[in-house]
């Protein structure tokens, strides 16, 4: 047990401090929502209708979109372009183990599977990483919308107005400013990460450079 903690200590604190974080949006949303309600006199949501609102779970895919998009554009990008002096890019002037064909290696008895049946089940498998966050994050981008359409619905209710349908409200600006300000920052602390990564280090991080290694190294 002591060995297996150890072993996936880094994913059990992140889900950790995900369920935490998730926790204390749920308990702060409802709280604010409950006191907007109050102001106006109107009844207090239970936990279950505030959960299953279109505004709440807007904005929980609204986040969880931006953050499967970051990762996806950074695993694809990361495959194709450089960043010289960078422990997150590849190095432009040498080879790089990921760019290994996987067919040299299909002989292997500890290669995955895909690897070793070769054909487009080791093609596929070549890209898996890449298609299933793209696949999280249409996911998540769909949700957003179908749920954002129904906050905005609630809304046009409340006021005794037409709601818009999916389609107008695909297009509204609304719904593009909800995905874009989240999009933006997402690029943004990724770019910074690259970038700050050349001249700093973190000792002990996959994700720094060696704390001696001269800021030209690319790679960690």
């Amino acid at each position: 047990m002591k060995s297996w903690l150890r072993d996936n200590n880094l994913s059990l604190v992140l889900l950790l401090l995900f369920a935490a974080s998730f926790t204390g949006q749920v308990f702060a949303g409802w709280s604010q929502e409950n006191e907007m309600l109050a102001q106006h006199g109107k009844p207090l949501l239970g936990a279950w209708a505030f959960l299953s609102g279109g505004e709440f779970l807007s904005a929980v895919f609204e986040n969880w979109e931006s953050e499967f998009l970051q990762m996806w554009a950074y695993v694809v990008l990361t495959a194709y372009l450089f960043q010289r002096g960078s422990p997150e890019s590849k190095d432009p002037d040498a080879p790089a183990p990921q760019d290994r064909d996987p067919t040299l290696d299909a002989g292997r008895s500890d290669a995955p599977g895909p690897v070793r049946r070769g054909g487009w089940p080791a093609r596929l498998y070549g890209h898996s990483l890449g298609l299933v966050l793209l696949a999280l994050f249409l996911t998540s981008f769909a949700l957003h919308w179908v749920n954002s359409a129904r906050s905005q619905a609630e809304e046009a209710a409340e006021h005794g107005d037409a709601a818009p349908s999916l389609i107008e409200h695909l297009g509204s600006s609304q719904f593009w400013f909800e995905s874009f300000q989240n999009w933006q920052s997402e690029f943004l602390s990724t770019a910074v990460l690259v970038v700050l990564a050349i001249w700093l280090r973190e000792k002990g991080s996959p994700e720094s450079k060696p704390v001696s290694a001269p800021h030209a190294r690319t790679g960690t």
